[in-house]
């Protein structure tokens, strides 16, 4: 009778061992990943990327390359906000807050930049810019 306790004891902890226990993590629905005080466009514009061949051009770039993936392109969707020329030394358009509705992501951007005229002869003025990845391959809708 033990043998038969022990046997069945040792069985049900080989099982209970070899079962798989995948924990699915749920990766954010957005992230911000560079944002820049100078180096972008001297015009303001927000660009919404969703072609895979878009997308790898991001690959390309030195401080993206670590943190955009081969597979990002089928499941993720990117967004670059220039700020356009201003003389402040810092980004100030933001992500509020990102929405997922049940046909499209919502993306809620505060922009407070203050701009001015591009110069390009003039050292004195930034041109900030900001990526953003959006885990979802749903229409993005800028607001």
């Amino acid at each position: 009778m033990k043998t038969k306790i022990g046997l069945f004891f040792i069985v049900t902890l080989f099982l209970y061992s070899c079962s798989t226990t995948k924990t699915v993590e749920k990766s954010p629905l957005y992230e911000v990943l560079v944002v820049n005080n100078d180096g972008g466009a001297n015009i303001k514009f927000y660009e919404i990327l969703t072609e895979a061949d878009e997308i790898m051009l991001l690959m390309g770039d030195e401080t993206l390359k670590k943190k955009v993936k081969k597979e990002d392109a089928k499941k993720s969707n990117f967004i670059i906000l220039n700020a356009g020329p201003t003389k402040e030394t810092f980004n100030r358009a933001t992500v509020q807050k990102v929405l997922e509705k049940e046909d499209a992501i919502e993306v809620y951007i505060k922009d407070m930049q203050k701009n001015v005229e591009a110069d390009l002869s003039n050292e004195n003025v930034f041109y900030p810019y900001s990526i953003v990845k959006i885990n979802s391959k749903k229409p993005i809708v800028i607001k």
